[in-house]
């Protein structure tokens, strides 16, 4: 296939321009307090696996409007002191799945969450959150949903269980609060771009080909969905383009990769057709962490780097995370 977008040089010298509002760290703030200002408890209940050199718990904690959402909390048996927890978003339509189905994190000494996804979970892996929130009329899917008013759009209510998760686990006395990351592909590494510009506690990000960032761009170059969702919204919606573009100011991964002051380790692949690699680099060059990495894949499409840029994770933030006694706090 031809390549989709922007390719080098010209990639290298693109900015993206979505402007910040001058209210955003000040909206995410408040959509934040007024969460925790709901409390709610969490629960945590073994789950019933043969792994036996890995010990899961099934999660469920207050998100947005102190909704329940559940997730999945791997932990190595043996296992001494602090860990540091790494938590991943999830892709798009996708849910927490099963216990068994990611365990390189826990293997490898980490505590590790999986978030489930409000609403999602039906497309390729299975969910157990429901987004109890209805909205204004929508195109199939989440992308639409809500989108002509912030307080109301979809994105909100996820990228608020996605801190609220960090809330849940971070003060565990197995958990070192130090020692944060988090990580997602697609939609998952929009959230995390979103969770660490909200949560200074997230001392490491790890956005895999994500998604949710340079609305403005992306819904323009982007040969498949989910960003034609928009594409179809507004091709019936003529004359609401700039309130959705308004709303989306405030969920563009540029915007909050300004914020975030983590290290980074980003990664795109030029054949992108679903996240098209220029609105990955624009969210990379806006990044505010100084310690930043961008792994890219010339010849792959939305599956990246797959299990080599896993490997590229682990071996990234083990390096980040390591104590005088050992990595990750053996």
């Amino acid at each position: 296939m031809p390549f989709p977008d922007l390719v080098h040089p010209a990639i290298d010298a693109y900015e993206s321009a979505v402007a910040m509002p001058a209210d955003f760290a000040e909206f995410w703030a408040t959509t934040i307090a007024e969460a925790r200002a709901l409390g709610g408890a969490v629960a945590m209940v073994p789950a019933e696996t043969t792994l036996r050199l890995v010990e899961v718990f099934d999660v469920t904690f207050p998100g947005f409007g102190g909704h329940p959402v559940k997730g999945w909390l791997a932990l190595p048996r043996a296992r001494a002191g602090r860990l540091p927890l790494v938590a991943q978003y999830v892709g798009y339509g996708g849910g927490r799945g099963f216990p068994h189905e990611q365990l390189h994190w826990a293997a490898s000494g980490f505590a590790y969450f999986r978030m489930d996804t409000r609403g999602q979970g039906s497309g390729w892996s299975t969910g157990a959150t429901p987004d109890p929130v209805g909205s204004t009329g929508q195109v199939p899917g989440v992308m639409t949903k809500g989108i002509l008013d912030r307080n109301d759009y979809y994105y909100r209510r996820l990228f608020t269980d996605g801190v609220r998760a960090i809330d849940a686990l971070a003060d565990l006395d197995f958990i070192d609060p130090a020692r944060i990351a988090v990580c997602g592909g697609s939609q998952g590494g929009g959230i995390s771009l979103a969770v660490a510009g909200i949560d200074s506690r997230v001392k490491a990000v790890m956005p895999d080909v994500p998604f949710l960032c340079d609305f403005p761009r992306a819904v323009r170059v982007a040969g498949r969905d989910p960003y034609l969702e928009i594409v179809r919204f507004l091709a019936q919606h003529r004359d609401k383009a700039a309130r959705v573009f308004e709303t989306l100011r405030y969920f563009d991964g540029v915007n909050f990769a300004r914020q975030s002051k983590a290290a980074g380790l980003f990664s795109v692949a030029l054949m992108d057709d679903v996240c098209p690699p220029s609105t990955i680099y624009g969210a990379y060059k806006a990044f505010a962490g100084a310690d930043k990495t961008l792994i890219e894949y010339e010849f792959n499409n939305h599956e990246g780097g797959g299990p080599f840029q896993e490997r590229e994770q682990m071996a990234w933030l083990t390096r980040r995370f390591a104590t005088p006694e050992g990595a990750n706090g053996a």
